[in-house]
């Protein structure tokens, strides 16, 4: 892995959805440079385990705070303890999310609207929350995961894509309006990446992750934080991710929607 400048020491991260995958390697990172770090996610034993590891090889410290951010109350509960304890979130990492699959009117509407609550309303609270707070306090950073989902309609998965879309179109708009706060915003693309992400959607036989070059989860992590470090807006991990992305506005849209479901259709 490419050598990275400390640039946090003294500065507190917060990451969601840091107990594994693109969260955990972001958490990762910002540790090895020098920041202090609160991790949140569902399981505290998990992050407890994280938390020790990171601890004593990094030697900075460690917070951590169980949430299911699919409870409402969750993010101002987070921003509470934070404010309590007297933590300055120098960074926010919305990594936090996750996706069904399957037919819209098949599937579990509670299930649907969890994942809204995640994917957006979570996001949304602590952007707010913690960008307000930064503005005051002279600046920071938000990065908010999205994926490559966020650039066309994905039948089969179309609450989550339209979830994303909000993500990336939400995190240009206040990355525009904080500029003058020196607040930064960015928004990380991925496109399909190894992690437990496609188990717990149920789509692990998709054409999406037969037929796509699957990114790991460090490469990810890393491409975001640089581009994060860079004030980039949007961040698109790989070169067929970036050419997908940018291809798709040359294409009638009934076709990319009918490509979209070409490639989410799981194979035999």
């Amino acid at each position: 892995m490419e050598d990275i400048i400390k640039t946090g020491k003294g500065k507190t991260a917060l990451i969601t959805g840091a107990s594994g995958g693109i969260g955990y390697e972001i958490a990762m990172l910002f540790a090895r440079n020098g920041y202090n770090l609160v991790l949140i996610a569902r399981s505290e034993d998990k992050l407890g385990k994280i938390s020790a590891e990171l601890e004593e090889k990094y030697i900075i410290t460690c917070n951590v705070i169980a949430a299911d951010l699919s409870i409402p109350s969750a993010p101002a509960e987070i921003f509470k303890i934070t404010e309590e304890e007297g933590l300055k979130i120098d960074v926010l990492v919305n990594n936090a999310g996750f996706a069904t699959y399957g037919p819209f009117i098949e599937s579990k509407l509670n299930s649907e609207l969890e994942m809204l609550q995640v994917n957006i309303a979570a996001v949304t609270q602590l952007s707010y929350l913690y960008g307000k707070s930064m503005a005051k306090n002279g600046g920071g950073k938000i990065l908010n995961v999205a994926s490559t989902a966020a650039f066309q309609p994905g039948p089969l998965m179309a609450v989550y894509y339209a979830s994303k879309a909000y993500v990336l179109h939400f995190s240009e708009a206040i990355s525009n309006e904080l500029n003058a706060s020196n607040v930064t915003v960015s928004v990380l693309c991925p496109g399909p990446t190894k992690t437990d992400f496609q188990d717990r959607a149920k789509m692990q036989k998709s054409r999406l992750f037969k037929l796509s070059k699957v990114m790991d989860a460090s490469s990810v992590a890393l491409c975001g934080y640089k581009g994060l470090m860079q004030g980039k807006t949007i961040i698109i991990p790989g070169i067929q991710n970036k050419i997908l992305a940018r291809s798709i506005r040359l294409f009638p849209r009934k076709a990319v929607t009918f490509m979209a479901r070409k490639i989410q259709e799981l194979q035999n």
